[in-house]
């Protein structure tokens, strides 16, 4: 596999996992939204803002690689491309839960 094939294989892996992600989280999201901003247009607005988020951080990570040899064996390139890519989608959604955790009101324990 050339070195292009390689990264775009990566891409498009990447890309996909990420929809993935943003499919997943999409339905809990937009609930948990409503509530915090208080109308459903608020809450479409910044879905659609960390859904754009938490699918470009991991392609932004994944386009940062690039193949240094090519005598490795394209599934070890594809790999640490991934794992780029993977890092950044998990720090996307790890910045978003945080910053959404900041805005959820604590209810009180009751005894």
């Amino acid at each position: 596999m050339t070195p292009v094939a390689v990264f775009l294989v990566g891409i498009l892996i990447t890309a996909g996992s990420s929809g993935v992600v943003v499919w997943y989280l999409k339905p809990s999201l937009q609930a948990i939204l409503v509530d915090l901003c208080g109308t459903a247009e608020r809450a479409a607005f910044w879905t659609a803002f960390s859904n754009v988020t938490i699918a470009l951080t991991p392609l932004i990570f994944a386009m940062h690689y690039r193949p240094s040899d090519t005598q490795t064996p394209a599934v070890f390139a594809i790999g640490s491309q991934l794992e780029f890519a993977l890092a950044g989608l998990l720090v996307s959604v790890v910045v978003l839960g945080f910053v959404l955790s900041r805005f959820i009101i604590r209810q009180p324990a009751h005894a």
